[in-house]
């Protein structure tokens, strides 16, 4: 595998080597850390919204729906019982409830370093000397992505976010802009290319030591 990337500039010509650091490959381990910092990522963004009731909450059963002795069934206090039709839930979902899971930093760092390393095996990682736009019009936007000969869906990482970038590929379908710090494992692996800016890359190689 080569740690020798391309660096290109807004039209698609290389304009020098990016030499990837022995510390930000690794293969030989982090598939399990991967797949852990995946489903806590998908966990925290759930919407959390579903709720059920209790039978305290439940409106209505307040008198007793049969007597206590002689009709030979069993005993009922109250028709909102969860075993009743109508009643309440036991253990159902409440927005109270946190899906949140908890992923060790150092267990963050490996999955980081293990699914950039398998897209740069896969050759889906590109070095953009620099993202700059005269103004805010998408076409000049596009333009870019048409000379980087992007097809399918793809994760634009800049240093810090600028109006005129922000604004520009805000309503393009499959583009993701998002800064470097906040690139994570689910990202790297969702889209079908990951295009760094060279300071976008320095900065998202600081995080995996």
């Amino acid at each position: 595998m080569s740690k020798v990337l391309d660096i290109l500039d807004c039209k698609g010509v290389k304009v020098g080597d990016y030499q990837l650091p022995d510390n930000a490959i690794e293969l030989e381990k982090g598939e399990q850390a991967v797949h852990d910092a995946v489903v806590a990522f998908l966990a925290s963004q759930r919407a959390n919204t579903a709720c059920t009731k209790t039978r305290a909450e439940v409106r209505g059963g307040g008198a007793k729906p049969t007597r206590q002795k002689g009709l030979g069934r069993a005993r009922t206090g109250s028709s909102r019982s969860p075993v009743w039709t109508g009643g309440g839930v036991v253990f159902g979902p409440t927005p109270e409830r946190n899906y949140n899971r908890h992923v060790n930093r150092k267990v963050m760092k490996l999955a980081l370093r293990r699914a950039f390393s398998e897209r740069v095996v896969d050759n889906a990682v590109m070095v953009l000397d620099k993202f700059e736009l005269p103004d805010h019009k998408t076409k000049n936007a596009c333009e870019i992505l048409k000379n980087l000969k992007l097809e399918g869906t793809a994760l634009l990482s800049v240093p810090e976010y600028e109006e005129n970038a922000v604004l520009a590929t805000d309503n393009i379908a499959g583009l993701l802009l998002i800064r470097a710090a906040s690139v994570n494992v689910y990202d790297l692996l969702r889209y079908d290319k990951l295009v760094f800016t060279k300071e976008a890359l320095d900065a998202f190689i600081t995080r995996l030591n």
